[in-house]
This record gives structure tokens, sequence and C-alpha cells, in this order.
């Protein structure tokens, strides 16, 4: 089942959080224990991703033992300002490996894919270009992506969720073209990581439509906001509203800055 199919949150969130998990395997290109799931309603199978805590790998740059939280300040974040853009994600207290994070699965549509890497000089007209390099054939290629509205917001989200890692195979699209953002558990710190596939903007103007949206984000947080605010220590939740602040003040998608690498690696 897809998310399209069941917009409600308040009907997937208990069957995540609740529902008995079977394992069908691992994700073995993912870096910290990542299982594929199976939750049977009796009327319908739902499949979902689950991170265990206990599963993470420990990070130079990150507190240990926080990543699934960051996944769950992510998708809280992404639903405060209206935006949809994390498939629904809650906290379980028990599951196969211990205390996590469980997600549901987006089946994707490689038809509605919304980043590429294309010959240069290749790909849909109306798409915006990243960057240029060659392939391992020495080929000149081109990183590309949609023009599209929901994937400014992505871009503008990633900027206010600092994240380090968004790279081109985590931005789905689903059957019917809906975007989807996965994979945040390198998001919130406290120093500027932004790491990104979505540079096509870079140094234009935000949408004013976006632009609103983003100060009722603001003015959800105030000075506090649980759902996002539990799953982050005080410095990261003050770092959060100075970056909300900031982009408002600023207007603009930003430009990269130099001293952290620009585009994560591999980009997909």
């Amino acid at each position: 089942m897809t998310a399209t199919a069941w917009q409600d949150e308040s009907v997937l969130r208990p069957i995540l959080r609740d529902g008995e998990l079977t394992v069908e395997g691992r994700l073995s290109e993912a870096s910290n224990t990542t299982l594929l799931c199976t939750i049977d309603t009796g009327m319908h199978s739902i499949r979902c991703v689950y991170k265990p805590v206990a599963g993470e790998r420990p990070l130079w740059d990150f507190p240990d033992g926080t990543i699934t939280r960051r996944e769950l300040a992510a998708h809280a974040l992404s639903e405060a300002a209206g935006w949809g853009l994390v498939p629904p994600t809650v906290w379980r207290e028990d599951g196969p490996g211990g205390a996590g994070m469980c997600q549901l699965w987006i089946d994707e549509d490689p038809s509605h894919a919304q980043v590429s890497v294309v010959r240069a000089g290749r790909g849909p007209g109306d798409w915006l270009h990243v960057l240029d390099a060659e392939d391992g054939s020495g080929r000149p290629v081109s990183l590309i992506h949609a023009p599209t509205a929901a994937l400014a917001r992505m871009a503008v989200f990633d900027v206010l969720v600092n994240n380090a890692d968004r790279k081109g195979g985590h931005v789905l699209a689903d059957a019917e073209g809906r975007v989807w953002g996965i994979d945040h558990g390198v998001t919130f710190s406290v120093e500027d990581k932004l790491r990104t596939v979505l540079w096509g903007w870079a140094g234009q103007s935000i949408p004013q439509d976006i632009v609103a949206e983003v100060q009722r984000l603001h003015d959800v947080l105030g000075e506090a906001f649980d759902p996002v605010d539990r799953w982050l220590d005080d410095e990261e939740r003050e770092a959060l509203r100075h970056r909300v602040r900031a982009l408002l003040a600023e207007g603009d998608f930003p430009l990269p800055g130099g001293r952290w690498p620009a585009i994560p690696w591999p980009v997909f």
C-alpha cells in the first residue's frame, strides 16, 4: 500500500507504532541497520522501514544513538510546515531489534524521477542544472533535477533541517507523482553541513508562497514545539530556529558555502 492510498496519518500512525512487524529483509545499501518489514492489519498489508537505535553506526560528528530521533524530528517539522514531504514516521518502543523508528515504505515510480544524471547537454529542457562532471568512462555528464514546486519546498526543507545527505536516491516519487524525501538521519546539526543535489535554485528568490509557509512554521515553532523539540537537544533546537529566521530575513535559496562539500557522494 502506498502513502497516497491512506492520506490520514491518524490511521497509519497507530498501525506503524503498534502493529506486529514481520521482517522481509535488510536494505544492504544502508549504512545503518535498516529493515524492510510488513505489518498485517487483517485487511491490508503495509510495508515499512524499521531502523532500530541498536543498529546505528557511530558517527564522528553526531552524538551516538540519535540518528533515528533526527528522522522523527524531520517528519515532525515537515508536518508542522504543512508540506507532507516525509512519509509517516513513528517511534516504536519495541521491534525485532528494539526501540527505533518506523516509517511507511514508498513504492518509487521511476517514470516520475525527480533527479537524474544525463549526458551533458541532454535531459528535459526545463530541468535545472546543478553541475557538470565525467562518468567512469570519461564522458561528460550533468546532474539535473526537476523544477517542481515540491522540490523547491524540499530544497527549503533541507536548509531548515540542515540536511547533510540529500542524495538523488533520497528523493522519491510514487505512482501518482507525489514527491517524498527519505533518510534524514544526519540532520539538525548545529554546524552548517548542508549537502544536497537540489542546488538548481541557488541564489534565486524563494517563491512567496513558500516564504509564507516558512513564516507560519516560524510562528508554530515559537519558543517551544514539542513534536520537533522532543527529539533534539537545546543547541539543536536553537540552531533550527536561527535557520528559520535567517531564511526569512534573506529570502533567497542559499549558495554553496565552501566550508563543507556541497554535493553528497555518491550522488545516488
